[in-house]
């Protein structure tokens, strides 16, 4: 059976998919339960025989580090340690530009495996797919490295250049490619107008300038009139920063609208978060939302998602389908439902640690079950499988859906049910009908002439 454990690491270790939060809540001063003295003794014994009598020498501050890193994996797939180099990366990763090939990656079978490339970046202009195994690094195999090890190998200075050998399914030899490192810079926020009345505003990561710069994108969309329809567009959309999915919300609902909420074991994970400023400007005064269009809120609206759609897009696709807001097209989503508050630790490391499950304003928990679309549309015309098709409820270790665990299960039951119904061939040749590389927003996207055309009727049928 395939063992499988993602992280959800992007190459350099920065973690897009997850929900940032960087307050610290007092844990330390909460020890109602008092500590296990006789496992602590357990572990000083495990601590003392490997210090005396391990093979070779090793340092106590990494056997620490070492100890505290299986601790938090061992909890969840997004809780994790981070040490020095790691935590400047996610920090960095924040602002939208860090260092590396720019592919999210995960482990099966001790492979790295590819779980998306990211946009413009030297992996996705390589052609490197989902789904695609790296078997060897530069001359280094990858069997018997941790996936933390690979991606620090994977790492380099910009301008230098490394050997991915790939295993591609309905590939008959491996693939030999060679990258070439550099200052991957990720534009959050893409817009253009498609057809005079029509926009399509693409979101890619959720970043620290994420809310400004779909202020700035919608204003200038406005400029050449009103919009009789907007496309928002969060397919592979794999999240970020909580205060940029609310803000980005936040543009389409009426001020003080729930947009989610979150909940935990401490008082600080207990949450509501609305449309108000206070709840996603973070850092600045200024408002960017404040000058946005007034048909910014009642344009008709399709949101497009699909399994690469995590986390932070979920929570906006979630509330604008909660509030009826915007129609909810493509394919069901992640399932990322749970928050993880970044807490700093001595010697600029940290640890990430799921504190809370989000909801959606109805109440819903979409952890290990995800967003359902109003409107099923596959990525091209027919149905069926057509990629790799990685989600939570995929990964070792993940949370249960606490409000609806019987409709979780009933949905991986059906998904077993269709996979075992399908012969090998069927299911190559799908995966062979997709695309490499889709160009989004064009002729060739299937989904967004769907989500157009949508767009087009109910503008024709409100006339």
């Amino acid at each position: 059976m395939s063992t499988k454990k993602t992280l959800s690491l992007v190459i350099v270790s920065f973690v897009a998919g997850i929900l940032i939060s960087f307050q610290i809540p007092a844990f330390a001063d909460r020890n109602d339960a008092g500590l296990p003295i006789e496992e602590l003794r357990t572990f000083a014994e495990v601590f003392n025989a490997i210090k005396q009598g391990y093979v070779e020498p090793i340092e106590d501050k990494k056997m620490i580090a070492n100890a505290i890193s299986g601790m938090l994996s061992n909890l969840d797939p997004h809780s994790s340690y981070l040490d020095a180099d790691s935590f400047k990366d996610l920090q960095v990763g924040t602002q939208g530009e860090f260092g590396g090939l720019g592919i999210e990656v995960g482990m099966e079978d001790g492979l790295v495996q590819v779980v998306s490339p990211i946009e413009d970046t030297p992996a996705y202009r390589a052609g490197i797919k989902a789904g695609d195994l790296i078997f060897k690094l530069d001359d280094t195999p990858v069997k018997g490295l941790s996936l933390n090890d690979a991606v620090k190998k994977m790492r380099g200075k910009p301008l230098t250049k490394i050997r991915l050998s790939i295993l591609r399914k309905g590939e008959n030899k491996p693939l030999e490619l060679t990258l070439t490192r550099e200052v991957i810079k990720v534009q959050s926020v893409k817009s253009k107008q498609v057809e005079p009345g029509y926009a399509w505003v693409r979101i890619t990561q959720f970043q620290e300038n994420t809310i400004s710069s779909l202020a700035k994108q919608i204003g200038d969309l406005y400029k050449n009139g009103e919009l009789k329809g907007l496309v928002l567009d969060l397919r592979n959309d794999p999240g970020g920063l909580l205060n940029g999915a609310v803000g980005v919300t936040s543009a389409f609902l009426p001020a003080g609208t729930l947009v989610v909420s979150t909940d935990g074991r401490t008082p600080d994970a207990k949450q509501e978060y609305k449309a108000l400023p206070e709840d996603y400007l973070r850092g600045t005064r200024v408002d960017p939302l404040q000058a946005l269009p007034e048909g910014i809120k009642s344009v008709p609206m399709v949101v497009l998602v699909n399994s690469g759609s995590a986390s932070a897009s979920e929570i906006v696709a979630g509330a604008l389908q909660d509030h009826k807001r915007a129609v909810i097209m493509g394919t069901q989503t992640f399932g990322k439902g749970s928050v993880q508050t970044i807490l700093p630790l001595p010697g600029n490391a940290a640890i990430k640690l799921t504190t809370a499950r989000y909801y959606t304003p109805s109440g819903r928990s979409i952890q290990a079950k995800g967003i359902e679309p109003d409107i099923e549309e596959e990525e091209i015309a027919g149905g069926g499988v057509k990629a790799l098709r990685l989600r939570e409820a995929d990964l070792a270790g993940h949370l249960e859906n606490d409000r609806d665990a019987a409709a979780g299960k009933a949905a991986e039951a059906a998904k077993a049910k269709a996979d075992a119904g399908k012969d090998d061939k069927a299911k190559e040749a799908e995966e062979q009908a997709f695309p490499a590389r889709l160009e989004y927003a064009s002729a060739s996207d299937y989904q967004f002439q769907q989500a157009l055309k949508l767009l087009k009727g109910y503008y024709i049928i409100k006339k």
